[in-house]
Order: structure tokens, then C-alpha cells, then sequence
């Protein structure tokens, strides 16, 4: 793909992959290649590499500790990353509420907030989906009640991602009842060591908690924490999803995984077996095809358009993708897959061969994840034959 790049991107590149030759953590890039869980520390000792180069929130605005990357820029980078084995650059501070604090927030929000986020002090938490709105999430119905000189915030968020760690949250809370569904949401910066706020575990189908349900019990929020106006949280929100959806694809990742899957068929004396190949060689072409997608975007996005129906796209065939490379990791496995154990896993113990192929196992099963989070692909449908193609949709 060298020729679609300037020399002064080419050199970028050149950058990425050199810096995380020398600076990316060997044993955090073993439990990533060999499909480990991740600790917080694992997150964070990354994260704060990235911040000492500046490189953490490097599509930021320079007044705010970016490096005003491009479209591109972000693109090679998060490839590069994701193909060298380095943790998955965690959005919620970084992509989610920083671009909406520093975009529609106030200038105390923006002193306040935005150092933390740049030099990875704080973490966050994306407090989105509830028991009744996921995908439809304009039903929500976690409510904002205004009380003085704060908000008493009741109800509940599910799915949440990472909240066990958290020191932050963005919420999306209903401040109007009466009005309609995405005219009464408001976004508030929540403090997770508020008094009120409970997180209980949820144990995902890989046997790791990596998801959360929040329950808010008169919980006081600063009305200062409200973010732009009362009532106009859904405008943030779809803003949020934008920079959510862009750099979707994840190739670099598809790269990573499907060169290991062809690592385990060659361990396994398969890696002549023609149906091997053929499935092997059409992965290859799947991702290619996805790289252009992904770049005829940002070219669009370079040239100042705005992400269309295109993103959802994206988001489709980028997480569908991933999915059926694990899938073929697990079929070249055969009966090795069904040894599969969480605890000897997060341990690191038992023989080397054995702990490949419950990484393997590992990602499948969190793979299961991605055609959810981020608006189910069912909903990136219904984008898509609404606003693409002019078709009526209807809801299930």
C-alpha cells in the first residue's frame, strides 16, 4: 500500500513501526499475540508510553496535547499498533469524551478535564446502554433530576466496559421526561467514587469481566459537570459515534490474527491442505478490500466530509470480519480448542502449546463482542437502508 501515501506518511509509518519495535512492552505484546487478558496495569503502562511521546491523543488539537493528526495519520497509526501486538489504545477518554469536552464543553471543563485524559491520570467509562436501551439507546431512561446546584441521577447502565477501573464517566441521563425520546437527554461528567454509584461484575462468555452494570442511587452530580446545553446530549452523543465508527475496521488487527491462525495450521502440519490455503487466500482479499474501504473514507474525511453511511459499513464488515478469522483459528485448532481453561489462561501456567491455543479460544469468544458494541450491526442495517438506499425499516 506504499503507493498510496506521501513520502511524509511513509515516514510516519516508518516512525510507528520503529517505535514499537523498541518502546512497545515484550510481555504486554505476548498477552496480546498469544490472546492473554490484559490488567489495567497492562493498559496503563502502555498508555502512559504512548503519552511521554505525545502520541496518546495524537488527533488532538495541539492547544489541548495533540499532534493535530490527520485522517491518515490516525489510520496508519492505529494499524501499525494493532499489527505490532500493543494493548487496544482505550477510546473512552481519549476518542469519546475528550473530543466532546473539548468540542461542546466549557472552559473549566476543558482545564479541568482534558489534562488527565493526555497524560493518562484518569480513567474512563462510557455510560451508554441500559437493561431497556442498547442499540435503541434514545429509550434510556437513567434519570437527571435537578436538585440546586446538581443533578440526582437515578436508574441504571449495563455493558459498561472497564468501569471496575474507572475514575470517570460519561453519561448520557434524561433531564425531560415529556420531551421527545432524543430531545430530553442530557451528557453529565461523572465522578465513579460518588456516593451512590455500584458497580457489579458481569462475566463475559470468555470468563473474564470485562463488562460492568452501574446502578445510581441518588447520586449528586455538579451541575457544573453538564456538558454544552441541558437537553442536547443526544447532538453530543451522535458526535461521539461518529469518531467511534471512522477507524472501525481494525485490518491491522484482521493482519494479527489471521497470520496466527496460519501460524497454528503449519504447527499442525496443515499448512499445505488446499482448503486451508483457499480460505487463507480469500481472508487476504477480504482484508485488502476492507484497507480500501477504509481508505476511500479517509480520504473523504481528509477532504472535510463528514462520516457517512459509509462508517456503518465499516463497522459491519470490520467486526464480521474479525469474527470469521477467529472462527477459522478455532476450526484449525480441532479438539486442542476444547481445553479451555480461564484461570490457567490469566495465570500464564501449563505448557506453552496448550496456552496458544486458549488465546486462541480466548479471542473467538471476545470476538463475539464487536458486532454489538458500537450500535449492533442489525441497527448499521437499518442505517444503511434508510439513509443509504431509501428503504423503509421497521423495528422488531
Amino acid at each position: 500500500m506504499t503507493a498510496l501515501w506521501s513520502n511524509a506518511e511513509v515516514d510516519f509509518r516508518d516512525e510507528v513501526r520503529e517505535f514499537c519495535s523498541t518502546q512497545l512492552p515484550r510481555d504486554i505484546s505476548d498477552k496480546v499475540l498469544h490472546g492473554q487478558p490484559l490488567q489495567r496495569d497492562d493498559y496503563m503502562r502502555w498508555q502512559d508510553i504512548l503519552a511521554s511521546r505525545g502520541w496518546l491523543a495524537g488527533f488532538w488539537p495541539k492547544d489541548y496535547g495533540g499532534q493535530e493528526w490527520g485522517a491518515s495519520e490516525s489510520y496508519i497509526f492505529q494499524e501499525e499498533t494493532a499489527r505490532a501486538g500493543a494493548p487496544w489504545l482505550l477510546p473512552f477518554g481519549v476518542n469519546y469524551a475528550g473530543p466532546v469536552i473539548f468540542t461542546f464543553g466549557n472552559e473549566e471543563q476543558k482545564r479541568r478535564h482534558l489534562p488527565g485524559i493526555v497524560d493518562n491520570s484518569v480513567f474512563w467509562c462510557q455510560g451508554y446502554s441500559e437493561p431497556g436501551a442498547g442499540s435503541d439507546l434514545a429509550r434510556l431512561s437513567t434519570k437527571a433530576r435537578r436538585d440546586g446546584d446538581a443533578y440526582v441521577v437515578n436508574g441504571s447502565k449495563i455493558w459498561t466496559s472497564m468501569a471496575q477501573w474507572a475514575d470517570m464517566m460519561f453519561c448520557l441521563v434524561r433531564t425531560n421526561s415529556d420531551a421527545r425520546l432524543q430531545q430530553g437527554i442530557s451528557f453529565l461528567l461523572i465522578d465513579m467514587n460518588t456516593p451512590g454509584i455500584n458497580v457489579q461484575p458481569i462475566q463475559s462468555i470468555d470468563g473474564f469481566r470485562h463488562l460492568n452494570q452501574v446502578f445510581f442511587d441518588d447520586v449528586r452530580v455538579p451541575a457544573t459537570n453538564l456538558v454544552g446545553e441541558e437537553n442536547k446530549g443526544w447532538t453530543y452523543a451522535k458526535f461521539l459515534l461518529g469518531h467511534e465508527r471512522v477507524l472501525s475496521a481494525e485490518t491491522g488487527k484482521a493482519r494479527r490474527l489471521l497470520a496466527r491462525a496460519e501460524s497454528a495450521a503449519q504447527a499442525r502440519g496443515l499448512g499445505k491442505d488446499w482448503r486451508i490455503r483457499d480460505k487463507i487466500a480469500r481472508f487476504e482479499v477480504d482484508i485488502h478490500a476492507l484497507e480500501w474501504m477504509s481508505l476511500r473514507l479517509l480520504a473523504d474525511v481528509t477532504a472535510g466530509a463528514a462520516p457517512g453511511t459509509e462508517s456503518s459499513l465499516l463497522k459491519i464488515r470490520g467486526s464480521s470480519l474479525l469474527q470469521e478469522i477467529s472462527e477459522f483459528s478455532v476450526d484449525v485448532l480441532g479438539p486442542d480448542a476444547l481445553a479451555y481453561d480461564p484461570q490457567m489462561l490469566s495465570d500464564g501456567t501449563g505448557i506453552d502449546e496448550e496456552l496458544r491455543s486458549m488465546g486462541i479460544v480466548h479471542d473467538f469468544l471476545f470476538q463475539r463482542a464487536p458486532t454489538i458494541w458500537g450500535g449492533s450491526n442489525e441497527i448499521q442495517r437499518n442505517i444503511i437502508a434508510k439513509h443509504a438506499l431509501g428503504l423503509p425499516t421497521t423495528r422488531v
